[in-house]
């Protein structure tokens, strides 16, 4: 008996990994109204939106959408997380709605997780931190965090870091489809100290899709065709992070960039210095490819010995948008590349994945394959 149930216990977890799996995360609900102006409610609009994108992302049967709610009840920050932790999400998505007391601000932004000093981005952290004092016995839960000061939040783990660069390119991707397809005013990608992305262990962003404080933009996102055009372009960015960093399955249905496009720019990428430490690349293919194992990315410049990657030998570090990228292995051969990828999941890097390089600059790894 005991054998059966842990064949099915493993069965269920193989199943979990055949598809990409994202968290859904509407937020606020219930008691907690979030931000009201104008007659606009955030955990309203927040669900709604959350909703559409969930609908376009289950017409992908290589997608399995999970929603921390989807009706109007209140969830704490933490099982919001932990929602997200025990379904082995691939990536976690918290939408909400920006608020000012000055009604002119207005654009979309896209926060990951990370200890800053800039003071509006604490105090948007603050803002959303604070719904822990709706939760019951919060202090002891959150071990006496103080949601007035989130520059508190300490702790921060390798661990966590190792999903910072993936979460940059998703909210990347969201802001880029809110700029160029939607022609909306994007505010960037920040970082702030949000509670409910400390506690989630993959990939987060958070997404603020615009100001409900301010009346245009309030009227927009309490819309119909606006909440349709911000789902179209959240979801649109989610299926082409899979695509880059998960891989694209055959006959894999597309999702249709958001239809109502008021902007056409091109978009301009700046390549920043790169510097590659330590080895030398192997021999390429005849079309110039190398592919890698990336382990993970941090702010700090570690030794490139085998301790430091849990025995793993044969490590490389590229120094980019002020991260160590620390990589495993390097091979011309793909078959090669993912039996490495197996190794180094193995041995405990689980959201390690293979990058490749085209004539020692970094080339997207869908590109290097065909």
């Amino acid at each position: 008996m005991q054998l059966l149930i842990v064949l099915t216990f493993c069965s269920s977890v193989n199943a979990q990994t055949d598809k990409f799996v994202v968290t859904l995360d509407a937020g606020h609900g219930d008691h907690d109204f979030g931000a009201t102006y104008h007659g606009h409610v955030e955990k309203n609009i927040a669900l709604k939106v959350v909703l559409k994108v969930g609908q376009i992302l289950e017409k992908n049967p290589n997608i399995k959408v999970i929603y921390t709610r989807k009706t109007d009840v209140f969830i704490d920050l933490v099982e919001r997380a932990n929602i997200a932790n025990r379904a082995d999400a691939s990536i976690f998505v918290s939408i909400h709605c920006n608020a000012n007391k000055n009604t002119v601000p207005d654009g979309t932004e896209t926060y990951v997780m990370g200890l800053t000093k800039n003071a509006s981005n604490l105090e948007a952290a603050k803002k959303e931190n604070s719904v822990i004092t709706l939760e019951k016995d919060y202090k002891q839960k959150y071990e006496g965090y103080n949601p007035n000061a989130p520059e508190s939040l300490i702790g921060m783990t390798l661990m966590q870091e190792e999903f910072l660069e993936n979460s940059i390119a998703l909210a990347g991707k969201i802001q880029d489809n809110f700029k160029n397809d939607m022609g909306l005013k994007s505010r960037g990608v920040k970082q702030a100290p949000f509670m409910v992305l400390h506690k989630a262990y993959m990939p987060r962003v958070l997404i603020e899709m615009g100001f409900i404080s301010n009346k245009e933009e309030g009227a927009r996102l309490d819309s119909e065709q606006g909440q349709d055009d911000i789902a179209q372009g959240i979801a649109e960015a989610i299926v082409s992070y899979k695509r880059e960093f998960f891989g694209e399955e055959p006959n894999e249905p597309k999702v249709e960039k958001p239809v109502r496009r008021i902007v056409e720019k091109p978009v301009e990428v700046v390549q920043p210095d790169t510097v590659i430490e330590n080895k030398e690349m192997p021999k390429a293919d005849e079309n110039g490819i190398i592919f890698k194992v990336q382990l993970s990315a941090s702010s700090k410049n570690l030794e490139l010995v085998p301790s430091n990657f849990k025995g793993l030998q044969n490590i490389t570090s590229l120094f980019e948008n002020g991260l160590y990228k620390y990589m495993y292995g390097a091979t011309s051969s793909h078959e090669t590349a993912k039996s490495l990828l197996q190794e180094a999941k193995a041995k405990g890097f689980t959201s390690a994945y293979l990058i490749a390089f085209k004539d020692g600059k970094s080339i997207n790894i869908q590109d290097a394959i065909k």
